[in-house]
């Protein structure tokens, strides 16, 4: 069992923040572990940590304890101790760009104006490393930190929690399954008029 998984959830530390729509890493990883049973109350690298084996891999769980715009830090601290490539490194965030209830993966591609994915793109010196994001769509006229630092309205939640269980299952299956068939699995979800500033 020498190949190693990372998956790292994105979000903010603090009571303040949980729900947000910022968050919604942080909740995909939060519903994983529950999954595969893993406990998440472990600190370690400066994030909560917690690691199992699955399908015959090892595989470490992470939610950064520094804020969103340090992630590269955190994950480039457990990139770097346990040697993986950064195929081997799957991130999952929060998206302004899709519509809540919507998922995209990809293996790799600009950090679109995220500042937890740019904060990862210049620590690894790297865009190659597979993203997972969650749509929270924007909403009205509200826009930037106001709108991702809120909570969802009761009519976004349940897309947003729904994404989140898509992203869940999205991650486990990429654990075993190679980029490309999760993707296509994942992104025919995907409406064909969606605007996509990370589709490279």
């Amino acid at each position: 069992m020498d190949e190693i998984k990372l998956i790292a959830g994105l979000g903010n530390p603090g009571t303040e923040y949980k729900g947000t729509r910022h968050n919604v890493g942080f909740d995909a990883v939060d519903l994983l572990a529950q999954k595969l049973n893993v406990d998440m109350n472990r600190e370690k690298f400066s994030a909560a940590f917690g690691q199992t084996e699955f399908e015959n891999k090892k595989l470490i769980l992470i939610k950064p304890l520094m804020f969103m715009n340090n992630s590269g830090q955190v994950i480039t601290a457990v990139v770097n101790f346990y040697k993986l490539p950064v195929s081997d490194l799957l991130v999952i965030t929060d998206d302004l760009a899709l519509e809540p209830g919507m998922i995209r993966l990809r293996a790799a591609g600009s950090a679109g104006g995220h500042n937890g994915l740019l904060d990862i793109v210049e620590k690894l010196g790297t865009d190659k490393f597979n993203r997972l994001r969650i749509g929270i769509g924007p909403r009205g006229q509200t826009a930037g930190v106001d709108y991702v630092l809120s909570k969802p309205l009761d009519s976004e939640r349940l897309l947003i929690d729904d994404a989140i269980a898509q992203a869940a299952e999205a991650a486990m299956m990429w654990i075993t399954e190679s980029i490309e068939t999760v993707m296509n699995k994942v992104n025919r979800r995907i409406k064909a008029n969606d605007n996509d500033s990370d589709d490279k």
